[in-house]
């Protein structure tokens, strides 16, 4: 039997639909979900400003150019969304192409890095409400409460219908697009500071000097969430249609309106001012813009609109960690409990659970600590997450060439989709994991043995799935031959 096997689902109908969650999610709502995970204005307010400080005027471009890589990883990507069905994309694809053991040790890799990038979110969720909330009320509130208040909402919207999640999701994200294109029209309007030019997408600004690795490293981390798109193939309304357009959809947003904003920015400065600013205060940088070009109240929206797409990279975090959950706990790798299916919402609310106690305990432990929520609960999380991520987009790359170029390329297939664009992806996404972990103080933003263990997180999680995948092999043959196994159409 080999990995590519069909598997045709077993026992009564009842019985498949307790092992499978539900939904109805049309591509629309499915590329909101995604998008807001990657918090647009998180990006633009706290990535864009360390990519100029560090990389130069060239930020723009280098976030196209990020853009365009992981427009090359969706072709290979929604290539197998058409064929595989599974709440653990990664896990399957990976599987499925490079064999079970390696499939093991993505699966556990992608829930590790989804379940840590979502605690550290709670801590930006702390972090942003605390100053707004001492502004207005005159109340010095600890920030683990927000936090915990965050998180109480994400885990109540895990237990329900992903459509519920989604809707919230969606009114977060074009409140986000609406605050940061109110900043662009006066911006376009006035002509900046120095005027309209293109200057920031020249080859020899995106590409030149010493520290260009560096900002590559910051951009492509400003992508990481889109790739989760597939892990809802099961709760799609038609997966063979609804998950390839929300891929292309979500990705295709990210990279243009990540170029756009970051432009807007570049121009708001002019290119003589805009690195010096961004360097003299890296986190003011897009609020002292709308200052200057809309007004007062407009920054104060943004600070609260900050909050809200923290929660929502939360909530669609959150979500993605249970999803894989769930389906490590339906393939037997982890307790079998975590498959279980709500009758009502047909959510994997088990796995939710389990997710939202790992963030309470976590957060309870940083707030006895006396843990700063930014510097060090979402720095920490995430930036270990972020290179787990890339690592799994460059690995499953390797591994939709290899799964594709085992088969018949009749049916529509070419070769362009299952070899050309899963192979430049693999060459894009292998130099962006390696500029991250070269320059990965930037994301954590310690330079001392701490690096070495966050970077120690990633082989260490994906050997503990690899080993237990070979143990199945050796005690439980017959639950081994399941792994990776799902619908495939």
């Amino acid at each position: 039997m080999t990995n590519s096997e069909q598997v045709t689902p077993t026992g009564s109908g009842a019985a498949k639909a307790e092992s499978h969650i539900q939904g109805r999610m049309g591509p629309f709502e499915l590329a909101f979900f995604v998008v807001a995970a990657a918090g647009p204005l998180l990006v633009v307010a706290g990535f864009a400003p360390l990519a100029f400080m560090i990389g130069g005027i060239g930020a723009p471009g280098a976030q196209l150019v990020a853009g365009i890589v992981l427009l090359l990883f969706a072709v290979g990507l929604t290539r197998m969304a058409l064929r595989i069905k599974n709440a653990g994309a990664f896990y399957s694809y990976i599987g499925q192409g490079l064999g079970r053991p390696v499939g093991g040790g993505a699966a556990t890799l992608a829930t590790a890095a989804y379940s840590v990038i979502a605690i550290g979110q709670l801590g930006a969720v702390g972090a942003f409400a605390k100053a707004p909330v001492e502004d207005a009320l005159g109340v010095d509130v600890p920030w683990p409460v927000f936090s915990l208040t965050a998180l109480a909402i994400v885990v109540y919207l895990g237990h329900r219908q992903i459509s519920l999640s989604a809707k919230v999701l969606g009114v977060a994200l074009l409140s986000e697009a609406v605050v940061l294109l109110v900043l662009a029209a006066p911006v376009l309007w006035q002509g900046g500071a120095e005027g309209l030019d293109l200057d920031s997408f020249s080859p020899s600004s995106v590409f030149a000097g010493g520290s260009t690795g560096a900002m590559f490293a910051i951009v492509f981390g400003a992508f990481i969430g889109f790739e989760s798109t597939a892990i809802y193939s099961e709760e799609a309304r038609d997966p063979k249609r609804t998950v390839p357009r929300a891929v292309y959809l979500a990705v295709g947003f990210l990279a243009l309106f990540y170029t756009f904003m970051a432009w807007i920015v570049y121009v708001a400065y002019g290119k003589a001012s805009i690195v010096d600013a961004a360097t003299a205060d890296p986190v003011g940088l897009v609020f002292a813009a709308t200052e200057k070009y809309v007004g007062h109240g407009a920054v104060v929206v943004m600070e609260v609109l900050l909050v809200t797409s923290a929660f929502a990279s939360t909530l669609a975090f959150h979500n993605t960690a249970s999803r894989y959950l769930f389906t490590l706990g339906r393939e037997k790798m982890l307790p079998s409990g975590l498959a279980r299916v709500h009758p009502g919402h047909r959510s994997p609310y088990v796995a939710s659970a389990v997710q939202g106690i790992i963030g309470l305990v976590a957060i309870i432990a940083f707030a006895i600590a006396g843990a700063d929520p930014y510097l060090q609960v979402f720095l920490l999380m995430v930036a270990p997450g972020v290179l787990a991520v890339i690592v799994l987009q460059a690995v499953c790359s390797l591994a939709i060439a290899v799964y594709f170029n085992r088969m018949d390329t009749a049916h529509g297939l070419t070769v362009w989709s299952t070899t050309v664009a899963p192979v430049l992806s693999l060459v894009g996404l292998g130099v962006a994991s390696w500029l991250v972990a070269r320059n990965f103080e930037l994301l954590s933003g310690r330079t001392d043995w701490v690096n070495v263990l966050l970077l120690s997180f990633i082989p260490l999680a994906f050997l503990i799935g690899t080993v237990r995948s070979l143990r199945l092999r050796k005690n439980q043959p017959e639950v081994y031959e399941r792994l990776t196994k799902t619908e495939v159409f």
